[in-house]
């Protein structure tokens, strides 16, 4: 195989990763309550849903490591920490989520049977695939993406080129903060720093002798067509669910507008499509973080045997146990978590990119600390009453907002390079 089509392979694959059940259920919402302003929201949720993911994979190509050299410039302790901490979100939130996901869309429409036992089965399927994890970018980046991306698009391009006339106003204060946040459900920040690694540790075992130059250059441009792949699918599906906002209800949940959509777009057959789409797109996703995850243990604890076997086995254990809840329940227990999480990932992520000079270990130390602190008062907003915050949200720019942490984190990452510039000099 040519590295041409090899790097579309990867791309494809790491697209499909991407590409789950919150990137399904997610973006229409957004255009449904967003209205004419959807291409607001749109710029909102690139931000956290794809550029932020892209400078992950770009990370990743600079480092060549694992997951732990993310935060190592912070310190060792710091580094284990944030990656137990990032996988213990993966296994019980966004891997559960895609069966829950499933069973509500895909298959309790149709059979009616119970989730727990769709859970099951969805699992022994994905530590299947997991365990012949050497076929599992093949498979995913030559058969199941393209099918993904057909269906999806035929329900983008019928929706926006033959859109209903009337369309409501936006019911968002702040479009693009909103369209941002949102962003924060798709994990896929997490899911760049987490599943970029699994785009190198495929290259190395099937080319060995490429350099470091080229395996960066590989993983940059699969990173940046993946990208591509998710501008499309998440721009479309947010101009669709604007596009139709006013043949729905104003309560109408993820799951039934995405549903909703399906119909309204490709008819009688639309259900049959989406029950198709829904079960390829979490599926994969599924596959793609416990792969991931595994591969982190197994490489972490090198010396014993079976890390592999026995990481797999107790992901998709955790994955049938959450993997029968709803889908509503279980987004709304990850909101807290998210909003702890995020701003670290994001920090992480852009120090990561940025060059030497700019992003010593003093500048990860504080920048990393300080986004931490000014996260908290948005972890406790989803905990405590919203009062008991007020005095604290008032103080802190963007904190009513939830972005709390960004002005503090960059007025943090100037003082410290001025700082070490000023130290430099005298």
């Amino acid at each position: 195989m040519n590295k041409t089509k090899e790097t579309f392979v990867f791309g494809f694959a790491l697209f499909a990763g991407f590409f789950g059940a919150g990137n399904l259920i997610l973006p229409p919402l957004l255009g449904f309550k967003s209205g004419s302003d959807w291409w607001l929201v749109t710029l909102g949720f690139v931000i956290s849903a794809i550029v932020i993911p892209l400078l992950a994979i770009f990370a990743h190509a600079k480092l060549q490591g694992t997951l732990f050299d993310f935060g190592k410039k912070v310190s060792p302790i710091f580094s284990l920490i944030f990656s137990f901490s990032l996988f213990v979100i993966a296994i019980a939130l966004p891997c559960p989520r895609t069966a829950a996901v499933t069973h509500e869309m895909a298959i309790a429409p149709f059979f009616g049977t119970s989730s727990l036992l769709t859970s099951i089965i969805y699992f022994i399927l994905v530590f299947v695939f997991v365990m012949n994890r050497n076929k599992v970018l093949s498979i995913v980046g030559k058969y199941l993406t393209p099918v993904i991306v057909l269906i999806i698009l035929a329900i983008i391009l019928v929706g926006v080129f033959s859109p209903v006339i009337q369309m409501n106003p936006s019911s968002l204060e702040f479009p693009i903060i909103s369209g941002l946040l949102e962003g924060y459900q798709t994990y896929d920040a997490m899911a760049g720093i987490i599943m970029g690694g699994v785009v190198l540790v495929s290259i190395n075992r099937s080319k060995n002798n490429m350099s470091f130059a080229e395996k960066k250059t590989m993983i940059v441009k699969s990173g940046t067509i993946a990208m591509i792949g998710l501008f499309v699918v998440y721009t479309g599906l947010i101009a669709v669910g604007a596009y139709y906002n006013g043949e729905f209800g104003d309560n109408i949940s993820r799951t039934d507008l995405l549903s909703g959509l399906a119909t309204k777009t490709l008819g009688n057959t639309g259900s049959a499509f989406l029950s198709v789409l829904i079960a390829l797109a979490c599926f994969t996703t599924a596959i793609a973080i416990v792969v991931s995850i595994a591969d982190f243990f197994k490489a972490y604890f090198k010396n014993y045997k079976h890390v592999y076997l026995v990481t797999s086995i107790f992901c998709c254990i955790v994955g049938v146990v959450v993997g029968q809840m709803d889908v509503k329940y279980i987004i709304d227990v990850a909101l807290p978590a998210l909003m702890f999480i995020y701003p670290l990932c994001i920090v992480l992520i852009i120090l990561n990119v940025l060059p030497e000079k700019l992003a010593t270990k003093l500048v990860f130390r504080w920048v990393v600390l300080v986004a931490f602190i000014f996260s908290i008062p948005d972890f406790l907003g989803f905990i405590i009453p919203a009062e008991n915050l007020k005095v604290v949200k008032t103080i802190i720019p963007f904190a009513n907002q939830n972005l709390g942490w960004v002005l503090p984190t960059i007025i943090t990452f100037i003082l410290v390079n001025i700082f070490q510039k000023f130290k430099e000099d005298y």
